[in-house]
């Protein structure tokens, strides 16, 4: 025989604990309250129905009690006169840190074995210490012996009851429903795995739908996911045209990119200015952009310096008033992004914005230009969204603070 624990234990609302599980069973498996650690047995005082774990009942409330628990190489001799109550549990510890555990959570490791185990608990002067709670310098008035060997699974009994607390517990335990069979825990474990099953497929479907009412009542490519800001903001204006240039592939992507800048610049006028026309045969060509258009917030600062560039406001298609001149620069630069579907729908949504409340024409023009996309149908002209839930170009040109221009008239 060896002692693995011999002193005194801290218990509250009369319960302690023997636990071998790992952390993930506690916290994924079932729960460990009385309902569920007697469920199915005859004795009550030492609930084992949840495998991994011994749910202890003692007579005293709050305190302290006496405990011993002995590790036995085989079933040790019965003790009937010295204690007045007894049962046994079967217990398999699953791993070597099982633990001997107070209500608080402070744990004691017994250093039990791994293995399937009899476990016989006993129990004295449980009626006499019921309800009261014990004081550091009060006598001892309950205690209780565990006793583990080596033995196969085997139901629970009691081996001996003669207070009214066990009694009560024996009851307690007898009265529970029984515990599922394996068929019926399979069952419900496959029903739970069908209905999360099914709300996933739910929550998927909701999600297509929402997306499809986004983006013309079809789903958008992968890659159309991927780009981003440009994608969702020109969907708002002409989601037909953002699908039929997604199909078009990477040489229809490029040339409506060029055409885009070329817009945007004219119908600014921008064009006919040195660095700017430089600017655009680069694009034209595939070629790096040589300085000033090599460094975005140079290129911005000249734009503004630079007496050739007029200076007009326009209203982009999310309401707000900007510089006409700084888009149609915009629709340049984006128009050279390595991703042609990216450098496409940058551009097409620059010079969208540089045309201002004439964006529609500029996005019927481009199926005439271009036959790749000629099949995408036309929006109405009211096809935008409502205010409140256009998306915002932002402040900011490539990062750079825009400075404020006035407002258009409204009613213009």
């Amino acid at each position: 025989m060896r002692t693995l624990f011999n002193g005194e234990l801290s218990v509250d609302y009369g319960q302690m604990y023997v636990d071998s599980r790992t952390e993930a069973e506690m916290y994924e498996g079932p729960g460990a309250g009385p309902h569920e650690c007697f469920r199915g047995q005859r004795a009550g005082l030492c609930g084992a129905a949840v495998p991994g774990h011994l749910y202890l009942v003692t007579g005293m409330h709050t305190g302290s009690v006496p405990l011993t628990v002995e590790l036995h190489e085989t079933e040790p001799s019965l003790d009937f006169d010295d204690w007045e109550d007894i049962v046994e549990t079967p217990f398999r510890a699953a791993s070597h840190d099982t633990a001997l555990i107070e209500w608080g959570g402070e744990v004691r490791d017994l250093g039990l074995p791994s293995g399937m185990y009899r476990v016989r608990y006993h129990c004295r002067g449980m009626d006499e210490a019921d309800g009261p709670s014990r004081g550091e310098d009060e006598p001892v008035v309950d205690e209780y012996l565990i006793q583990f060997w080596p033995a196969p699974l085997e139901r629970d009994r009691i081996v001996k009851q003669t207070s009214e607390s066990a009694a009560y517990w024996h009851r307690f335990a007898s009265e529970l429903p029984p515990p599922p069979t394996p068929e019926e825990l399979a069952e419900a474990e496959r029903l739970a795995r069908e209905k999360e099953e099914q709300e996933e497929r739910e929550r998927r479907e909701r999600r297509e739908c929402a997306e499809k009412r986004e983006w013309g009542g079809r789903l958008p490519s992968d890659r159309l996911r991927t780009v981003g800001k440009a994608a969702t903001e020109l969907r708002t204006l002409d989601v037909a045209l953002v699908h039929a240039i997604d199909e078009a592939g990477a040489e229809a992507q490029r040339a409506i990119a060029r055409w885009a800048a070329h817009r945007a610049c004219d119908v600014a006028g921008l064009s006919g200015v040195d660095w700017i026309a430089s600017g655009l045969a680069e694009l034209d060509g595939g070629l790096p952009f040589s300085p000033p258009l090599d460094d975005p917030r140079a290129a911005r600062d000249l734009l503004y310096a630079d007496p050739q560039i007029p200076s007009s406001v326009v209203t982009r298609p999310d309401g707000r008033s900007d510089s006409q001149q700084e888009i149609a620069l915009l629709a340049l630069l984006v128009g050279s992004d390595p991703d042609p579907l990216k450098a496409v729908l940058h551009a097409l949504r620059a010079a969208a914005g540089a045309h201002g409340t004439r964006w529609h024409d500029l996005l019927t023009e481009v199926r005439g230009v271009f036959p790749e996309i000629a099949h995408a149908p036309l929006p109405p002209k009211t096809a935008l969204l409502p205010p409140e839930k256009r998306p915002r170009y932002g402040n900011g040109f490539l990062g750079v603070a825009v400075k404020q221009q006035p407002d258009e008239d409204p009613q213009r």
